[in-house]
């Protein structure tokens, strides 16, 4: 306990799912969480829930793709917190169809949230990380960032740049006191892969080699590791929590 006393966390998409998750176990560990989400009913709830616990948490309603909100809710955070120490990176949104049937509007809007998303969190908050000279910044990818995914041509594409702009800013801000890396999950059971049918996820799990689906709080461990001062000397990664799925 205690990896992560007297920090202050940024988590985008923490209403529910993976950046729930997160929030609870950086908030287990000592952490003030801001939680950001366009979904006001769900960040609010959890932001409750995590007060009603006894920890230090506030909601705050953004929209990633609009820079200008992303810069003055850092702000507001930065305000309300005293400084920023850790950005994750994890909101994100899918929007499947096979080269053929997607629309341009559909490629556009899933890279609008997952990777200008993510360039506008990064770039406005780091502002506060530089002036203190010390950061952690961590990017939601996936493993099929590297192999790709059947009917998911603007996921995917996102997902690799993500990793691609992992690398570079962990090269700018390295010696900054800021490190950058990515975590890639694999197939998770979060609230979405709750809908598929039973067939599908056996074999998802059949293709796992450890012979099940990921939780949240797989990935949770992972961010809460990449955060912590235990891996400080970690930048520039992409770590790979999907059960050897890629092996």
């Amino acid at each position: 306990m205690g990896r992560l006393s007297n920090k202050v966390a940024i988590i985008t998409g923490a209403a529910r799912g993976i950046g729930k998750a997160t929030a609870l176990r950086f908030a287990q560990e000592g952490a003030s969480i801001a939680i950001w989400d366009i979904n006001e009913e769900l960040g609010k709830a959890t932001a409750q829930e995590l007060v009603d616990a006894g920890y230090n948490a506030k909601f705050y309603t953004v929209n990633a793709t609009d820079f200008a909100a992303v810069t003055e809710t850092a702000e507001a955070v930065n305000t309300d917190f005293g400084q920023i120490d850790i950005l994750v990176n994890n909101a994100g949104i899918t929007a499947d169809a096979s080269l053929k049937k997607m629309t341009p509007e559909k490629f556009q809007k899933v890279i609008d949230v997952n990777l200008t998303g993510v360039f506008n969190c990064t770039k406005a908050v780091s502002t506060y990380m530089l002036a203190r000279k010390y950061g952690r910044i961590l990017n939601a990818s996936s493993v099929v960032g590297w192999q790709g995914n059947f009917g998911q041509t603007n996921y995917v594409a996102t997902k690799a740049g993500v990793i691609g702009m992992t690398k570079v800013w962990a090269r700018e801000l390295g010696r900054k006191g800021i490190t950058v890396n990515a975590v890639a999950p694999g197939f998770i059971n979060t609230e979405m892969i709750q809908t598929v049918p039973e067939e599908y996820i056996n074999k998802l799990k059949a293709a796992t080699p450890v012979g099940r689906l990921g939780e949240t709080e797989d990935i949770a461990n992972a961010y809460l590791y990449l955060a912590s001062d235990e891996a400080s000397f970690v930048n520039g990664i992409t770590l790979e929590v999907d059960g050897g799925v890629r092996i």
